[in-house]
């Protein structure tokens, strides 16, 4: 397939839903607090068990999975936290520095990315990825986030217990593990399918919504670095870290490496207006803003170029 139809079924679809969120946003003051609580409880939940319970996904695959997105993470931290002591950024923007890098929107870009891109088997590792991710959002990203805050960033931490996605994927997969998954066809699997299947576009409504308030008029040399970093650096990562790991799914390693290189994450501009101090001439949560901003919008080529590659089996 070309790069034009790569982009028009797999690309065009997130940017365009996104841009309708942007301009409610930005023209008609949509807050998108309403739509986050629905997603988060009811929509994203509904759609992990239907996904993860109806998946062709075996136990061994799952692991290979997790496996690979923790190594990830740590290897982008790792890299994150070098380049940011080397560039002489202090707390708290290297904190905002680190953070920007290595995580990803994995969910209401990724999921329906990875959807459009690779179908259901997409769908199935997206949600399991995004249940990650929130884990160590709420975990190792509080805590990158209040580094020299003089807050208690361990206590903050009991946060991932409130995360709804988590319990929904050790529902579904105590539920696959001891063979009573329903039948789809009965009325629980069916509402759960129409529950899911409308999380989709409403995740792209959200960030677009989000993004109508970021401003990214800070055009600095750290938003720059931490962009390469995330859509440049990230794919390569994760590429070497899906060889190690050795999947037996070329299909999954290919949907996790998409994933884990899509832009920043807009919860991590949560967690710095949270647990970050604006101390710096540069404020973390400006410069944060900036990135996400960035990231997004020339993620348009980086992650178009990335599905041609991926698709084609030029690696994985």
């Amino acid at each position: 397939m070309s790069l034009l139809g790569i982009f028009a079924s797999a690309i065009l679809p997130v940017v365009g839903v996104a841009a309708v969120g942007f301009f409610l946003g930005r023209y008609e003051g949509v807050d998108p607090d309403a739509l986050n609580t629905v997603t988060v409880y009811v929509l994203a939940p509904a759609l992990v068990v239907h996904s993860l319970t109806t998946s062709t996904l075996g136990g061994g695959t799952i692991v290979q999975v997790v496996l690979t997105v923790f190594a990830f993470t740590a290897a982008m931290l790792a890299v994150a936290e070098l380049v940011g002591r080397l560039s002489g950024y202090s707390e708290p923007l290297l904190g905002a520095f680190v953070l920007v890098s290595i995580f990803p929107n994995t969910g209401n870009y990724g999921i329906p990315l990875a959807d459009f891109a690779f179908g259901p088997t997409g769908r199935s590792v997206a949600v399991l990825v995004t249940a990650l991710q929130g884990v160590m959002l709420y975990t190792l990203g509080i805590y990158v986030a209040a580094r020299g805050s003089g807050g208690d960033a361990l206590a903050d931490m009991r946060q991932v217990f409130g995360v709804p996605l988590v319990y929904a994927v050790v529902a579904a997969l105590a539920v696959r593990w001891l063979g009573v998954v329903p039948a789809e066809s009965s009325t629980l699997m069916q509402t759960l399918e129409l529950l899911g299947n409308a999380s989709i576009p409403v995740m792209l409504l959200i960030l677009g919504i989000q993004l109508s308030s970021v401003d990214g008029t800070d055009a600095v040399r750290p938003v720059g670095t931490a962009s390469g970093l995330r859509l440049l650096l990230a794919p390569v990562v994760a590429t070497g870290v899906a060889v190690l790991v050795g999947f037996s799914n070329p299909t999954v390693a290919r949907v996790v490496v998409l994933l884990l290189a899509t832009p920043t994450g807009v919860t991590t501009l949560i967690l710095v207006g949270a647990f970050s101090d604006d101390t710096e001439r540069l404020a973390p949560g400006e410069f944060v803003s900036a990135t996400v901003l960035l990231t997004t919008l020339a993620s348009v080529l980086t992650v178009t170029l990335l599905v041609a590659v991926l698709q084609s089996g030029a690696v994985l």
